[in-house]
């Protein structure tokens, strides 16, 4: 699809406010579409009034501007994440990927209402978010046209990058924010914050640099640890130092401690995007860090090595569902499945100290679905687990380690000297 297609229609566009969503609005106006900017309210911290972004969009041409409040929907989707450790490549907690599954759902229904028919995002061509908002919006509603300008040659006749965009927003008197100077750019909502691009594409230039908006870097944390308690109940948090919360009040007062200590702040990746290119970003999820910590101790508690090892696996899958825009296929709602009966045994309360980035196993108390057993863990003679029963065990065990000997399956150099 080209911006040919579009003369005459009216168009929804995903729009965050910022350069390349002033960008695009103005140049398919002049050529005449009609934009219905849409926009998801889903907690940027970068924005002192997400209000601004309606009044930026219609000042570069929207016909109308939508305000569409998704923080609660991303909150929920969060919890799912916590309880699945959707890590993606062990670090990364899909703080922009799983938020534009939302984000998507949220404009399709928005464009329902109005009748529109074409989703345009700002998303480049070689980015994840191209695939994000393709595969959502095809999986969700078929029917929906994808339009995306930097896929477009007429609009990448133009526009080779930000300089350029840059400078027909100048030209045009738009309201942008970005200039020329900026050493990185930064996606952000409620979960964490990317910060990637500029500065960053060179690996032999650290990421001190940055400056982190959602906390500090462990160094600059309180030099007093502090205590932390989370209350979950049915993989969900209920109490955090006390005081009752949801799902979006859960994460904001996760936000704040654990941005207050450094937990979460500056994390570092070289990734493989969905494309098929290496990328760096240097990421902030200081409540996701800090809950995801903790859920960890309860599973700990809970899974026996057989759950553990499917669980390890689960979580690996469902971060790359999430990480390549298939959080709301097939596979994944059978991931989802798969781990609801862990989510309804992680029942408890945990209790860790914050100090400069780290977070220290405290105390839990309440885990009423716990294997662990302190009298059968101790090292005293107390407990109704009997020592010598092991030695049936060993003897059964062994037969197979003389087997693996006997048979010529262990390296000939172990074997040397003995």
């Amino acid at each position: 699809m080209t911006v040919k297609d579009l003369r005459g229609k009216t168009i929804a566009l995903a729009a965050s406010g910022g350069l390349d969503s002033c960008t695009v609005t103005k140049w398919l106006v002049e050529r005449g579409v009609e934009v219905v900017s849409v926009t998801a309210d889903i907690g940027q911290p970068d924005e002192e009034d997400v209000e601004d972004i309606r009044n930026r969009m219609l000042a570069c041409g929207a016909k109308e501007a939508v305000l569409v409040d998704l923080k609660a929907d991303l909150a929920e989707a969060a919890m799912e994440m916590l309880v699945a450790n959707a890590r993606y490549e062990g670090g990364y907690w899909n703080t922009t990927g799983i938020a534009r599954h939302v984000t998507t759902r949220g404009i399709l229904k928005e464009m329902t209402k109005r009748g529109i028919s074409v989703l345009a995002h700002g998303a480049t061509g070689r980015g994840n978010d191209q695939v994000r908002f393709q595969l959502v919006a095809n999986m969700l509603d078929p029917t929906v046209q994808v339009y995306a300008p930097w896929r477009d040659s007429g609009f990448l006749d133009l526009f080779g990058g930000r300089k350029e965009m840059i400078d027909y927003c100048q030209a045009h008197h738009l309201p942008i924010t970005a200039s020329y100077e900026k050493p990185y750019s930064t996606d952000a909502n409620l979960l964490g914050l990317t910060h990637e691009a500029g500065k960053l594409e060179y690996l032999n230039v650290g990421a001190d640099f940055i400056e982190p908006i959602m906390g500090v870097f462990p160094a600059q944390a309180p030099d007093e640890a502090e205590l932390f308690s989370v209350t979950l109940e049915a993989g969900r948090p209920v109490r955090i130092q006390d005081e009752g919360v949801d799902a979006v009040s859960a994460i904001l007062k996760a936000n704040e401690w654990g941005g207050k200590h450094g937990i979460g702040i500056g994390i570092h990746t070289v990734e493989n995007r969905f494309v098929g290119i290496k990328s760096r970003g240097v990421y902030e999820s200081p409540g996701l860090s800090l809950l995801g910590a903790c859920y960890e101790f309860l599973l700990q508690q809970v899974l026996d090595r057989r759950a553990r090892r499917f669980y390890d696996s689960v979580a690996v899958a469902v971060a790359e569902q999430i990480y390549q825009g298939y959080y709301y296929d097939l596979a994944s709602q059978m991931m989802r499945g798969a781990l609801a009966p862990v989510a309804a045994l992680l029942t408890g309360s945990v209790t860790v100290s914050l100090f400069k980035g780290t977070v220290m196993f405290q105390a839990s108390e309440g885990v009423v679905h716990s294997l662990y057993s302190e009298e059968t863990a101790s090292m005293e003679a107390i407990g109704d687990y009997d020592h010598r029963d092991s030695e049936g065990f060993l003897n059964v065990l062994g037969v197979g380690a003389r087997a693996a000997h006997t048979s010529g399956q262990i390296e000939k150099a172990l074997l040397e000297g003995i």
